[in-house]
């Protein structure tokens, strides 16, 4: 793969690149050693820029390294080759985006792979010693810098070479006029000058492109950043500025009446209760933003929180204002879902219409209807009569800490996450919020979800395939599964699992992620590129802790099981459960990469 050479190599250096952090180390590395070893300075943010996408899309592969190497010569090569291992597979936009940039040489295995990106230096870094010492010596002590320092310093690399730029078409069009006083010959050199200028200025027309994409993620990454204090800040301290001042005066008034304590008491704890709920809609929300936040389905009442709802919610309505949720569908079959995600759906939904209704009324409705692939999809419609929402701002509202601005928001305290996190939830189940909304004329609110019937009781599975090599393990969960299937055949090793599941042609699979050589993550891609396997349903059963990168690999799987707690209703429903995968979270390719 290296390019034939009738000198050496050189060995610069190498570094690890396992976070997003060593991409950005990566980079100024790159562009730091290249100005060093003469290379011209857009060069070095070809180099700098091509290393910064291929390093984005490797992240993941196991022992990602980056090496520098000097090939000597009359015409110099700064060499960068990334190396990893496993079947982790390099994306073709981010090969595509470096070979645009600079030749690019790739190879991939089932054991690994390496893609290498060479750039000409200055003449004198094959000749001079010392600056193979200097760039050895910045290698070994660079550190990368943050993400803002990176996009600013891209920031200004674009800068620079958009001003080079603009210098070098001054400088043709100054050589175009001289031309047109010349002969035919000249005219022809002229062309074909003209034509390398349209193909500069189409790549300052990327790089301007990308330049405004930064300015813009950087704006937006600042907006919410100052929403989330403004809003934040002030939610926590009012809770915690009552229980410190009711504290302090139960401390210094001892001769207080009974019931004035019992009373500052009460404060402090509903002020305490206030603080928490506060803490756990922020901790649930960061678990539903990284992946980790799982639907636990069983068979869902749905009588039972709407009555719930209604119990709960009934309070919050101000004066004048009608609260009204409407009954179940009837003949509705018991439907699986998560009831906690649903509560917290409705909850945010019906206590935000009443925060902003002061006159009319508030509803629930519910019904079944016919989804586009034919199944049902259960439909809840919250309505209010409340202020209203702007067009240009229905959106916006489902940004985090996001609030509308207007008098409607004196007196209504809140953190801007109401919405958001009931959008999120419901595409974690597999549904959609939708709104729709007026100044005058109050919201609508409309959630769709699936309708998924609930596995009824006693019913039974023909065959199901149970792969585990732990012989304990398998001990405690063979009795579940055979009262929910009449067969089930047991896989100790997984590298013969999915012949296993071939063969039998099970209702199901019940898979343990870490198998040793051939793991849970492996046996679920080989059973997607499969077509005749892809719709079967698999549940993955571990006992470790999953990061938001493992549950993307995982979105196949109808459901991610704790080994710990694990019951026969909760692996009969998570077989009969949707497979859900949240938009923001992709899934993987169909060969598993």
């Amino acid at each position: 793969m290296n390019a034939p050479t009738d000198r050496p190599e050189v060995h610069l250096g190498a570094m690890p690149v396992g976070i997003v952090q060593d991409t950005f180390a990566l980079r100024r590395s790159a562009r730091s050693v290249a100005d060093l070893l003469g290379a011209d300075g857009q060069d070095a943010v070809r180099l700098a820029t091509a290393l910064s996408e291929l390093g984005r899309g490797l992240l993941g592969g196991e022992r990602l390294t980056a090496a520098f190497d000097l090939r000597p010569g009359p015409l110099p090569l700064l060499a960068v080759t990334l190396d990893w291992e496993g079947g982790h597979r390099l994306s073709e936009e981010a090969l595509d985006a470096s070979s645009r940039l600079l030749p690019t040489h790739h190879d991939a295995t089932a054991a690994g792979g390496r893609v290498r990106v060479e750039q000409r230096v200055g003449p004198a870094a094959g000749a001079d010693p010392g600056l193979v010492e200097r760039a050895r010596r910045l290698l070994a002590a660079h550190t990368g810098p943050s993400a803002l320092e990176d996009s600013r310093a891209q920031t200004r690399d674009l800068i620079s070479a958009l001003e080079q730029t603009r210098a070098q078409r001054e400088e043709l069009r100054r050589l175009n006029s001289e031309l047109e006083e010349t002969n035919q010959g000249v005219l022809a050199l002229y062309a074909e000058l003209s034509e390398e200028l349209e193909e500069t200025n189409r790549g300052v027309v990327a790089l301007y492109a990308e330049l405004d994409e930064k300015s813009r993620q950087l704006r937006e990454a600042s907006e919410a950043k100052s929403r989330f204090w403004a809003n934040v800040s002030h939610e926590l301290r009012t809770p915690v500025n009552a229980v410190v001042g009711l504290a302090e005066l139960l401390r210094s008034d001892a001769d207080a009446p009974a019931a004035e304590r019992a009373r500052q008491l009460s404060l402090i704890a509903d002020s305490g209760r206030t603080l928490l709920a506060l803490v756990d809609e922020l901790l649930d929300v960061a678990k539903a933003e990284s992946g980790t936040l799982e639907p636990q389905w069983a068979p869902l009442d749905l009588r039972a929180v709407l009555t719930h709802l209604d119990g709960t919610l009934r309070g919050l309505a101000r004066p004048g204002v009608d609260l009204r949720i409407g009954p179940a569908p009837t003949g509705l079959d018991p439907v699986l879902g998560d009831e906690t995600m649903l509560v917290r759906i409705l909850r945010n939904l019906l206590s935000n219409a009443l925060k902003f209704t002061e006159h009319g009324s508030v509803g629930l409705d519910t019904r079944v209807e016919d989804g586009p692939d034919g199944g049902p999809v259960l439909v809840l419609t919250v309505t209010d009569t409340g202020v209203g929402i702007p067009p240009d701002q229905h959106e916006r509202v489902f940004e985090e800490f996001y609030q509308v601005k207007g008098p409607h928001q004196r007196g209504r305290r809140g953190t801007g996450l109401g919405l958001p996190y009931a959008r999120r939830l419901a595409e974690i189940l597999g549904g959609t919020l939708h709104l729709d909304s007026a100044p005058g004329r109050g919201t609508t609110l409309t959630v769709r979800l699936p309708a998924h019937p609930a596995p009824a009781d006693g019913a039974r599975r023909a065959v199901l395939v149970a792969v585990d090599d732990d012989p304990a393990f398998r001990a405690v969960l063979r009795p579940m599964l055979d009262r929910i299937a009449d067969r089930v055949v047991e896989v100790t090793d997984g590298a013969a699992a999915v012949a296993a599941v071939r063969a039998a042609r099970p209702d199901g699979v019940v898979l343990d992620l870490h198998l040793g050589e051939v793991d849970g993550y492996r046996i679920l891609a080989e059973l997607r590129a499969d077509p005749a396997l892809r719709q079967l349903p698999v549940v993955i059963l571990t006992s470790a802790s999953l990061t938001a990168a493992d549950r993307g690999r995982l979105a196949h799987a109808r459901a991610v099981l704790p080994k710990t707690g694990l019951t026969v209703g909760r692996i009969a429903a998570a077989l009969s459960a949707p497979r859900t995968a949240a938009p923001h979270r992709p899934l993987p390719p169909e060969d598993g990469s």
